[in-house]
């Protein structure tokens, strides 16, 4: 019997007009999982089980991408987090903070910021993420 992930992941995919591959529900289900955004690595580490290549990732989360369910998060120190895109908007992503003592990302999908305004002219903002830095309550 499926599990209400594999059937939400299933259902993401079917409306995204996707496959419903293995390395897809899977990447899919560590994204649900983890309620945070990921690097590709970790991702990775949570799939050892499913013997998922790098390459498999990487390509699976390309097509994930480019349809819009999963997208990325922010780019820290060269490298990109990835996840779920069901609560962000074309144009905002949900704010992240990250603590900067144990290095965890927590989503704040509560909290809504204004989209920003360019001050100057001819500068065209296209999409507004914003991560905020400082001590989680675990290291404060």
């Amino acid at each position: 019997m499926k599990s209400n992930l594999d059937l939400q992941a299933s259902k993401m995919l079917k409306e995204a007009k996707l496959y419903c591959t293995q390395g897809r529900l899977a990447i899919l289900k560590v994204l649900m999982e983890a309620g945070r955004p990921l690097r590709q690595e970790q991702i990775a580490e949570r799939l050892e089980k499913q013997r998922l290549d790098k390459v498999t990732i990487y390509r699976t989360l390309q097509s994930l991408l480019k349809v819009g369910l999963v997208h990325k998060a922010y780019l820290q120190e060269r490298t990109w987090y990835f996840e779920l895109a069901d609560k962000c908007s074309k144009n905002q992503c949900h704010p992240h903070f990250t603590c900067t003592n144990c290095g965890e990302t927590h989503c704040l999908t509560d909290m809504s910021l204004p989209m920003a305004k360019s001050p100057h002219k001819g500068f065209v903002i296209h999409r507004q993420q914003v991560r905020l830095e400082g001590l989680c309550p675990a290291c404060a």
